[in-house]
């Protein structure tokens, strides 16, 4: 439905902006069976394109098998669910009024944003694009989609699903860079969704509150992990290095800093190898397929940069630590004994290393924790609910997984989203409806 453009005047970008800002309402107003269709027209059109987003997937950052098949079954999960659901979620909630106004009658109503801007990830370029896209359309909102173009291959593919599905008027797709990006944020939107980093966050929150307009920020952080002396350490190491070379690390998800017992490191740090090598090497090789790669060679330098300076500093690399250039393959590695002053401590590292840190008392590892931003997930490993209630009582973090990690983002009827520097707001299921709804208070006297 829409034209392939490859560049954009700001003339343009205002006149497509213009198209929406006119056409709003009259997607503000569509009925639950309206925004039904429109969304069961987007899962029809990416399974017809799956094959193609399975193969930019892998060309961008070798996603292979289930790992580029997931980004597209998570859109279909937050499809589904918004089918099934939107016409209670849009229904108007009944407000028992006060003493005040015995005889009037309140109630919430779930209106549109209006134009919103999405800006998409490189680490999901899929899904992290799509999921939020189902969120605004649910809502009735009107959407400028800018797909990453670090992943060239997966922008494209988008791009080609959005223009064939929707008229420009409703949710028009833009590609290009920085300059690009730049330009959309002067428009005056109604709301920003952005996924990435805190740096780039900031610079969002900036244009936005030029226009007053709201903001959905999905940023991330230093992931930080407790092994509670009560844990399984087999088996939390095993699910900490599954979940640490997910998509080559670079995941806002992942564990990052680990906190064990001091008597525990050694079985812990020896079970996080094992699963790397069982996960992620054939005969000694380091399979590539399994791993994924860094998605350019400016990040593959800034996370070689990162080892080589934790190294020089008195760092232990207690496996892994290779890199493969030409491949753009770092191996799964464990760090020990990492000074404070290390480069890798005050960055979210975006690649495949675990800083492995011990503990005598657990309220150590919490204190280190609380010192540090807040972060968009803590993993806690114990078999003990009190020192759940503990943990979850001293620190704070977007989201919480006991005894795993990951999951909890992938539970769609909990809100996803981060807090202070790792993020604000939340989406997934009836809290992305709400997210980028206004709830309206209405009273009827």
């Amino acid at each position: 439905m829409q034209s392939k453009q490859a560049t954009f005047t700001p003339d343009e970008i205002h006149a497509i902006f213009q198209l929406q800002v006119d056409h709003q309402w009259q997607v503000k107003s569509s009925d639950a069976a309206q925004r039904i269709a429109t969304l069961k027209r987007l899962k029809a059109a990416i399974e017809a394109h799956e094959k193609e987003v399975k193969d930019a997937l892998y060309s961008d950052l070798r996603k292979a098998g289930d790992n580029g098949m997931l980004e597209i079954l998570m859109c279909y999960t937050d499809i589904e669910d918004a089918v099934e659901n939107l016409a209670d979620w849009m229904a108007p909630v009944d407000i028992e009024t006060s003493a005040q106004f015995p005889d009037a009658r309140g109630s919430l109503h779930y209106e549109a944003r209006g134009v919103v801007l999405l800006f998409g990830p490189w680490n999901f370029p899929f899904c992290l694009v799509f999921q939020p896209l189902v969120a605004i359309i649910a809502a009735g909102n009107c959407a400028l989609v800018k797909p990453n173009e670090m992943a060239p291959n997966v922008s494209r593919v988008t791009a080609k699903i959005i223009r064939e599905t929707f008229e420009p008027r409703q949710i028009a797709v833009l590609e290009g860079g920085v300059e690009l990006a730049n330009n959309l944020l002067e428009l005056p939107v109604n709301h920003i969704f952005f996924t990435g980093s805190p740096a780039v966050g900031k610079i969002v929150m900036g244009a936005a509150a030029k226009h007053l307009a709201s903001v959905t920020l999905e940023l991330g952080g230093k992931n930080p992990v407790i092994i509670d002396r009560s844990a399984d350490i087999a088996d939390a190491a095993a699910k900490i290095a599954a979940a640490r070379n997910m998509n080559s690390g670079q995941v806002c998800l992942c564990p990052e800093n680990i906190w064990v017992a001091e008597e525990q490191a050694q079985e812990f740090i020896s079970a996080a190898a094992q699963t790397f090598e069982t996960l992620f090497y054939e005969q000694g090789e380091l399979n590539k397929d399994a791993c994924g790669k860094i998605i350019d060679q400016r990040n593959l330098e800034r996370v070689q940069g990162y080892l080589d300076d934790a190294r020089a500093r008195g760092a232990t690399v207690v496996c892994g630590g290779e890199i493969d250039p030409q491949g753009r393959s770092v191996q799964p590695t464990v760090l020990a004994n990492v000074p404070k002053d290390a480069a890798i401590l005050s960055e979210e590292v975006f690649g495949p290393v675990l800083c492995v840190f011990v503990y005598e008392e657990l309220d150590e590892a919490i204190a280190a924790i609380q010192s540090q931003p807040k972060p968009l997930a803590l993993y806690l490993f114990t078999g003990k609910e009190d020192v759940v209630d503990h943990v979850l009582q001293r620190t704070s973090s977007g989201g919480v997984t006991v005894n795993n990690c990951i999951l909890h983002c992938l539970e769609y009827h909990l809100p996803f989203g981060g807090i202070n520097n790792s993020g604000m707001g939340r989406y997934h299921g009836v809290h992305g409806f709400r997210e980028l709804s206004h709830e309206r208070a209405v009273l009827h006297t």
